[in-house]
């Protein structure tokens, strides 16, 4: 039997709710780099492929932080795959940092050149999307930003051929509240023809 708990849900209510329900959210790892130069590193779980062709990546911040005034600044963005031996480095970027505070840099996160976009790209990570600023769209409290992806990195070890595996890239996940998904069991199921 199906229970109705609210169904009239203010706008300020609704965060918990869909933080718990929209569930499990892939994590934006971005990294940005300020008009000043200084480096930030955010994970943001509302992320997401907007369109395949061109490829397009979009992420919403929710409320105007770091992240999203580096790229309305500078127009370029890395999103840097979390994955579970990154978990408590991602968990921890995820602090109020001081904007002139390179969050990489104060939690000993080693970071390296991207290859066309300025904003460094984290080391540790498996996979990168390098990305230039598409567009905005302001919604309510929060901001859609659209990326174009131009350069794609995946550690070889984490390929099966051309495939990324996703068992190598051990992604994680956010959940309600404080909860993390771990990467689950994969299935394989082919879609029909």
């Amino acid at each position: 039997m199906r229970r109705v708990i609210r169904t009239d849900v203010p706008d300020a209510g609704a965060y918990p709710l869909l933080n718990s329900l929209v569930v499990p959210r892939p994590i934006a790892w971005i990294s940005t780099l300020s008009a000043d130069g200084v480096g930030n590193l955010a994970p943001h779980s509302f992320f997401s492929v907007a369109c395949a062709n061109p490829p397009i990546v979009s992420w919403t911040s929710v409320g105007h932080k770091d992240t999203l005034a580096n790229v309305l600044a500078t127009g370029e963005f890395v999103v840097n795959l979390a994955s579970l031996p990154d978990l408590d480095r991602v968990n921890a970027t995820s602090a109020s940092f001081d904007p002139q505070v390179d969050e990489a840099s104060e939690l000993g996160i080693e970071m390296e050149p991207s290859d066309h976009v300025a904003p460094l790209r984290v080391v540790s990570s498996p996979a990168s999307l390098e990305c230039r600023l598409h567009s905005t769209i302001e919604l309510g409290d929060s901001v859609l930003v659209l990326g174009d992806v131009v350069a794609v990195t995946v550690d070889a070890e984490a390929m099966d051929g051309d495939h990324p595996e996703f068992t190598r890239l051990q992604p994680v996940s956010r959940l309600g509240s404080n909860e993390w998904g771990l990467p689950p069991e994969v299935r394989a199921v082919d879609r029909p023809r």
